[in-house]
């Protein structure tokens, strides 16, 4: 089972994030509204992969994706980066960072997540 640490600033997202995934078999461990609590959250909960949206209020999603990949004592989890905006939008970003890909809020799944940790 996927062991998975959502990171956003919007608590409806959250909740409705953590229903969707844990109803198709993701197990989430956490979640995180800035960057602070994601670093904590990480090193505590050692997630196989971590949601980070990009927007995460006034921190750069990007920039706390590479600190959390350099920080991480026990190996960088795999980092997923997500936007309510379209893939269009941060696909260029998202291959640039240390993130392994970007998935739309409204494409969110298990499958989809599943599909990126696989490398597709």
């Amino acid at each position: 089972m996927v062991r998975c640490l959502i990171v956003d600033d919007c608590p409806h997202f959250l909740a409705a994030a953590r229903c969707l995934l844990e109803r198709e078999g993701v197990e989430v461990v956490g979640a995180a509204s800035t960057g602070a609590q994601a670093a904590e959250r990480v090193e505590e909960l050692r997630p196989d992969v971590v949601l980070l949206d990009v927007e995460l209020g006034a921190e750069n999603g990007v920039e706390l994706a590479e600190r959390l990949c350099r920080d991480a004592t026990a190996g960088p989890p795999s980092i997923i980066l997500i936007s309510a905006c379209s893939e269009t939008d941060y696909s260029a970003m998202a291959a640039a960072s240390s993130a392994i890909g970007f998935l739309c809020k409204s494409r969110l799944s298990a499958a989809a997540i599943r599909a990126l940790l696989d490398g597709g």
